[in-house]
């Protein structure tokens, strides 16, 4: 009689989970080289078979339109050539980014002569839980299989069609370079059920990073048994100060408002000094009319729509928490700095907040008082991205106080272990 498998009885999800942990082993002791010329094949596989992957992507685009889904959504969702070129152009960069493993991150003799070192090494099997972002997709990928994890991918049903592609893109280059292909798989299934089994497979996955917004985050926290790296909403801030370039001000305003503003690091709060508010928001309030955006102002702002292009409308006490994700922009005036930082501690998501000052005393004061991932000094929130901080695509911008905590690049993605070396050493 034929034996049956120890797996033909398990799930979908956690055979493949069971995948990725024999892979994940395969993948821990590769050299640099290894990876890095599987990463420079998938560069190369996206932009190969661009059209496959638009095509694919403009069948979720297609049916979300039909859905009735928001703008935000569908620029999130959308893969454009260009936009495939620069996933290409970020897995290169993750290519040419040092191997994190092995590294020593501390070492010492101690005074018994036994010589101790630390060093990263993989976590493993990561489990990624995202939204409509197909671009996470590939910088999963490329980040995790750099660090030496295999991944389970699970991102939302909106974008099936568009991570199928890109997954199958992946695994073709990933297994023609001689790495296992099932270091990078899609979750089975697209139904909560199959993200629920892959929050409780705790053994099978070691750590687990949601990307997306308050609700699946929170969900992913509070349901997960498989410990969790959170990453957080963007409810990001602008604070212009008493002393400041208003010519500077209002750049930096723009371009953290409307560069991109269906992202996490776009600003959503403007908070102007009393001082400066009759000069700088008549100019503010015109140049984010023109960039398209609606303003969401207090009582005190309000009144400065009245006389200027834009369109200001009054805000509510929902509107301090909104993290919009369009074009618009909650707005207040305020009585100092402290007010300001005040403010920012009561509704900020702990993401990104900026200063527009040419005090050196305020933006000491800023940086000390205001405990966010990322502190901006008279620049754009839109900077606190692993791109932009050199550390290649980044896995997501952890908004809490362990070991990751602000743009996740490679270290982010490995724990460590101690090595012990003695002579015969005993105790």
């Amino acid at each position: 009689m034929t034996s049956l498998s120890p797996y033909d009885n398990l799930s979908a999800v956690a055979r493949a989970a069971y995948r990725s942990k024999s892979a994940a082993e395969d993948l821990a002791p590769l050299p640099r080289a290894a990876k890095d010329d599987a990463l420079l094949a998938i560069a190369d596989a996206l932009e190969v078979r661009t059209h496959e992957i638009v095509t694919a992507n403009a069948e979720d685009v297609e049916r979300a339109r039909q859905a009735g889904a928001e703008e935000a959504m569908i620029d999130r969702l959308t893969l454009t050539p260009e936009r495939v070129r620069a996933m290409a152009r970020d897995v290169r960069d993750v290519a040419a980014l040092p191997d994190p493993v092995g590294e020593v991150v501390r070492g010492s003799t101690l005074p018994n002569g036994i010589d101790l070192r630390q060093v990263r090494v993989p976590l493993g099997v990561v489990g990624i839980i995202y939204e409509a972002r197909p671009n996470v997709t590939v910088d999963a990928a490329a980040l995790c299989l750099k660090a030496g994890n295999a991944v389970l991918l699970r991102g939302s049903s909106s974008a099936i069609a568009s991570n199928t592609a890109l997954v199958r893109v992946v695994r073709d280059a990933v297994g023609g370079a001689g790495l296992p292909a099932d270091a990078v798989q899609l979750v089975p299934g697209e139904d909560r059920d199959s993200a629920r089994e892959l929050m409780r497979a705790r053994g099978l996955v070691d750590v687990l990073i949601p990307r997306g917004g308050a609700t699946l985050i929170r969900t992913v926290v509070e349901q997960s048994t498989v410990p969790v790296i959170e990453t957080g909403t963007g409810n990001c801030h602008v604070y212009v100060d008493a002393d400041t370039d208003l010519d500077m001000a209002v750049s930096i305003l723009v371009d953290s408002k409307a560069s991109r503003p269906s992202v996490c690091n776009a600003a959503e709060t403007l908070l102007v000094h009393q001082d400066v508010a009759a000069d700088f928001l008549p100019r503010a309030l015109d140049a984010l009319a023109d960039a398209g955006v609606t303003v969401h102002g207090d009582e005190r702002v309000v009144p400065y729509g009245e006389r200027s292009k834009a369109t200001v409308v009054a805000a509510t006490a929902d509107d301090w928490e909104t993290e919009y994700l369009s074009y618009d922009i909650a707005a207040a005036v305020v009585d100092s700095l402290d007010a300001a930082v005040a403010h920012i501690r009561l509704w900020s998501s702990g993401h990104t907040e900026a200063i527009v000052t040419t005090s050196q005393a305020a933006a000491r004061r800023f940086t000390r008082l205001v405990d966010s991932t990322t502190v901006a000094v008279n620049a754009s929130t839109r900077f606190t991205d692993g791109g932009q901080f050199g550390f290649g695509a980044e896995i997501g911008i952890s908004t809490q106080k362990l070991h990751a905590r602000g743009p996740m690049g490679l270290p982010e993605l490995t724990s460590t272990k101690y090595i012990v070396t003695g002579d015969g050493h005993t105790r």
